[in-house]
């Protein structure tokens, strides 16, 4: 079987280094849902010991990326509907969370942040960029929510699901983005202006409203 090629691990952390070439590698679809992961593969392609990988592959896990254990072999996450339903109903409670306490606490530069991701994300859209371009753009804009609120406890509950979230949105715009791209920019930037000097009841509901657009969309292409 051909190994899917990674970029080389830098000596830094070995484990570190593995978790995030492997990640790269599931955001880019090599490795789709329900996709193997072998340690002997991968420790030959990345050109470290199958320890660190066995080590970057149990920080995935912690992640929700993948799954694996004892006799069992290391996949990556099916997406289910169910799983869908609980990982979407947690973001929304923390994107709410972070959209309210974002717009009590953002500076000037935390705001201007968002305008460039929105920005990003038009000229993206423009230029036909491809949807894992757009969903990466995406998710920024989010972590920039995220950093803005300056809550690490936030951020940290966000960085606990985000990496499903990323490969939830990605099974959602493989199955066909242009819903997703008539709508990516103009649902940011209504986030980003509502942070700024909107009302706080409405804030909240978009932020949630935001989620759940993305939950029902994901669940009509599983179910379809």
């Amino acid at each position: 079987m051909e190994v899917t090629p990674l970029r080389k691990a830098a000596r830094r952390g070995l484990a570190e280094e593995a978790a995030d070439r492997v990640r790269e590698a599931i955001f880019a679809g090599h490795f789709p849902p329900g996709a193997p992961l072998r340690e002997v593969e991968l420790a030959a392609s990345l050109e470290i010991s199958r320890g660190s990988v066995r080590e970057g592959l149990a920080l995935l896990a912690r992640e929700g990326l993948i799954h694996g254990g004892w006799h069992r072999p290391t996949t990556v996450v099916d997406v289910t509907a169910v799983d869908v339903e609980e990982v979407y109903s947690v973001r929304a409670a923390l994107d709410r969370l972070a959209a309210t306490t974002a717009r009590a606490h953002a500076t000037p530069e935390n705001l201007a942040g968002l305008d460039t991701r929105v920005t990003e994300l038009a000229t993206a859209v423009r230029g036909r960029a491809d949807g894992p371009r757009l969903l990466a753009l995406d998710i920024a804009f989010h972590d920039q929510v995220y950093a803005a609120a300056g809550n690490a406890r936030l951020t940290e509950a966000w960085h606990a699901v985000r990496s499903q979230v990323y490969l939830f949105q990605l099974q959602r715009i493989s199955a066909g983005n242009e819903h997703y791209r008539a709508r990516v920019v103009a649902e940011h930037r209504e986030l980003a202006t509502l942070i700024r000097d909107g009302e706080p009841a409405r804030l909240a509901r978009a932020a949630e409203d935001h989620v759940h657009s993305a939950r029902r969309s994901l669940l009509t292409e599983l179910r379809g």
